[in-house]
């Protein structure tokens, strides 16, 4: 299922550091889309068993969002902490 803009917005706003729309860089929000998208990819691949390049797919998202929260926990352990909790992402 796709995103839409109004839903990535509302999911930059819930996130982001600076509480706006326009707050699509920062780490925080792009790690909460990541986290959206993995959850949509994770109930497809339960119903569609053999869906091998959405497999792939989304091993690369977890990927994506592995390489962010070990840039954010080197760099900044509070908001990395912070983000864990209220994504319910466990390490």
């Amino acid at each position: 299922m796709k995103l839409t803009t109004e839903a990535k917005q509302e999911i930059f706003e819930k996130h982001g550091i600076s509480k706006a729309k326009s707050d699509t860089g920062s780490a925080e929000s792009q790690i909460a889309l990541f986290t959206t998208r993995i959850a949509d990819l994770t109930g497809h691949l339960k119903t569609h068993k053999k869906d091998f390049s959405t497999r792939l797919g989304l091993l690369k998202l977890v990927g994506k969002r592995r390489r962010l929260l070990n840039y954010l926990q080197k760099n900044d352990i509070e908001r990395y902490r912070a983000i864990i909790s209220e994504l319910g992402i466990r390490k």
